[in-house]
């Protein structure tokens, strides 16, 4: 069993003493768990031929099936089929099962089985009730469609409600706390790819941690990071030095998409967006307006319209906010460890 690793406790002083709780033990942690094969005859027939009409996501990667399988208990399960034309192959399959294989903690999906015959990848999971979360903010169509010429999957986004501020803390602490869990492993575990879609909600909006397809084990908290993924992940969740050329991948990166995550979830922009400046024009990335915003002290202004701002407490978006600023340093050395984010994001009223 690999033994969760205990960090030092001294925090940045630019950051303020902080106590830091030791990173729990790792009851989670299982180096047996190994989750069913299925056949593709029984995916077939609990999906009906990969029905349309099953679909509850859809993505590049391929597509995921709301179904029932026996082996499960009958209980319904998410099965998503990767499409061969996109994704980069069996490599990623097979570091997404083992990484999952390994990791039991409430706020990461839970991976129950898997199949993999010809060109088929299959993966089966934990039914998530709510979807993922970039379907509870704002939509924003692909290519400015009309709604009625949408798919089923972008269609249902726009008759959801708004999240409230409290659940959208829920869901910020939930995933902190998988990440930390994950990164203070004695090998950590750097997701590489945190962004709203890849966040599922159970039927009380508990956050799990989804697609771990180009996660790594890093020796040192050091790894590379390929090419391929630097050119198709969403570019607004990537941190700086990623986008500058290196090849390096630690848990600080993992950190700035989680600060780019969380002004995502409190201002219900899409990370990728560019602003233009009043006086040239020049586009500006929606991390850097996010951030002149709250120089300015414009944090309310910013505030996404369809959270209530009946009850709220305007020192807790001052906090969410300043926590996810500081996740979102461009200096990775001023970022701090999650499990510090973790007991910040704890101490913000609500």
């Amino acid at each position: 069993m690999i033994m969760l690793f205990t960090a030092c406790a001294a925090c940045r002083k630019n950051r303020g003493k902080i106590p830091i709780t030791p990173p729990p033990a790792a009851t989670g942690l299982s180096s047996t768990f190994d989750p069913k094969q299925v056949s593709m005859a029984e995916l077939e027939k609990a999906t009906q031929n990969f029905s349309p009409d099953l679909i509850i996501g859809c993505g590049s990667f391929g597509s995921v099936y709301k179904a029932c399988l026996s082996y499960a208990g009958g209980s319904t399960v998410a099965v998503k089929k990767l499409n061969p034309d996109v994704i980069p192959g069996f490599v990623e399959f097979r570091a997404e099962m083992e990484t999952l294989s390994k990791l039991l903690h409430p706020n990461i999906v839970t991976l129950l089985g898997s199949c993999s015959t010809g060109s088929d990848r299959v993966l089966v999971y934990e039914y998530a009730q709510n979807g993922s979360l970039d379907q509870w903010l704002p939509l924003d169509t692909p290519f400015k469609k009309p709604r009625s010429r949408l798919s089923s999957c972008w269609k249902t986004r726009s008759s959801r409600r708004p999240l409230s501020w409290e659940t959208r803390i829920k869901i910020v602490r939930g995933v902190a706390s998988g990440l930390a869990y994950m990164h203070n492993f004695e090998t950590p575990i750097i997701h590489r790819n945190i962004k709203a879609s890849k966040v599922l909600l159970d039927k009380d909006f508990e956050p799990h941690i989804a697609d771990f397809g180009f996660a790594r084990k890093i020796d040192g908290s050091i790894s590379y990071v390929s090419t391929r993924v630097a050119g198709t992940g969403t570019m607004g969740y990537m941190a700086p030095e990623y986008m500058e050329g290196t090849t390096m991948a630690t848990a600080k990166g993992d950190v700035y998409s989680f600060g780019i995550l969380m002004l995502q979830i409190s201002t219900g922009i899409r990370p990728d967006k560019l602003f233009r400046e009043e006086s040239n024009g020049k586009g500006v990335r929606f991390v850097e307006w996010a951030r002149e915003k709250w120089d300015k002290k414009l944090h309310m202004e910013i505030l996404d319209a369809n959270i209530s701002r009946a009850g709220l407490e305007e020192s807790g978006v001052v906090e969410f906010l300043r926590i996810a600023f500081l996740c979102a340093s461009y200096s990775s050395t001023d970022r701090p460890p999650m499990r510090e984010v973790v007991e910040l994001l704890n101490r913000i009223p609500t």
